[in-house]
């Protein structure tokens, strides 16, 4: 005889080895890498509202978007960087955040960062806004220096949306593209690589992008790992001697970046570098996301052409005649 309870035991033995029910949510992502690395971890579904720069993927785009520039179009290099300027000196921020938009998605999680006054609304504004909501959301400000700290990240949204078998799969493919550039690498003699990432005034770029020179096989002679972009002058990038120059705009792609380098053709050439390189910053290189990896990838295709290393799918690497451009 049975009392059915050995069908009771086996039932809940069953339930206990059934993978968790994932309550879906509804995410706002108010920075561009974030979007892309939720959309990477398989909840862009969840995403309900974005920025007005998160255009990648392209399924971004068409989502709501809760905030809006607020400097006018049109403006040389110099002329946003005085107003960036000018407006933070003075606490205001260059983006607005549209708290009735926000207020109508009902988000549960917010994803921000405190970072870069320049790249998103302020975290300080977020989180006051986050308090009068009705959906009581959670607030999580992604903030990384270096290239590991972009991969904390990964495991951070993972964990908060519940993805953390996505997470290590994303992490593994990852280490396994960065292992492949590092093995074609390996032994070459590192060209001395200048990065700019603004040409009036001149910035060095910083923070993760020294990491990933030197894991295409370069050497930033302009700028440490994690530390901040930096300005110096003409002078100075020339006293560093590059030999490659990639000239990567913050949020311009690779065509503006051209365009950039020939209005600045005169001050590139006195560098004295042997190459000049215009790339999409906004892509590969200004987001901390997942198209990182990409950028790796494509410093070196610009670092060791001997190699002939395939670039990534979409990606550009644009020589720039600045020599003969300056002769003009």
């Amino acid at each position: 005889m049975s009392d059915g309870s050995s069908g009771a035991i086996s039932s809940a033995r069953l339930a206990e080895r059934e993978p968790p029910t994932v309550q879906s949510m509804r995410i706002v992502s108010l920075v561009p890498h974030a979007t892309e690395l939720l959309f990477a971890l398989g909840v862009g579904a969840e995403v309900v509202g974005v920025t007005h720069e998160c255009d990648y993927p392209p399924a971004a785009r068409a989502l709501k978007q809760v905030t809006r520039d607020v400097l006018p179009g049109g403006l040389s290099a110099v002329e946003i960087d005085e107003a960036v300027r000018v407006r933070t000196l003075a606490g205001e921020a260059i983006y607005e955040l549209d708290r009735e938009v926000l207020k109508a998605l009902e988000p549960d999680l917010i994803v921000t960062q405190a970072l870069c006054p320049v790249c998103a609304v302020s975290y300080e504004e977020v989180a006051e806004a986050a308090k009068t909501l009705p959906s009581s959301p959670t607030v999580i400000a992604l903030d990384p220096k270096t290239l590991g700290e972009t991969l904390g990240d990964v495991r951070t949204l993972a964990q908060a949306t519940e993805r953390k078998d996505a997470g290590v799969e994303l992490i593994a493919r990852t280490a396994a593209r960065i292992d492949r550039v590092k093995l074609a690498v390996r032994g070459r003699e590192r060209p001395r690589v200048a990065a700019i990432e603004w040409l009036d005034p001149v910035y060095a770029a910083g923070h993760w992008t020294p990491q990933m020179i030197e894991l295409a096989g370069g050497e930033d002679v302009l700028s440490m790992p994690g530390e901040p972009s930096l300005t110096m002058s003409w002078e100075e990038v020339a006293a560093a001697r590059p030999q490659v120059v990639v000239v990567m705009p913050c949020g311009y792609d690779a065509p503006r970046a051209g365009e950039e380098a020939y209005t600045y053709a005169r001050e590139l050439s006195e560098l004295g570098a042997e190459r000049v390189v215009a790339v999409d910053a906004s892509a590969y290189f200004s987001r901390p996301g997942p198209r990182l990896t990409d950028g790796v990838e494509l410093l070196a295709h610009i670092l060791h052409p001997e190699l002939e290393l395939a670039l990534p799918e979409g990606a550009q690497a644009l020589p720039v005649d600045v020599a003969g451009r300056a002769r003009l």
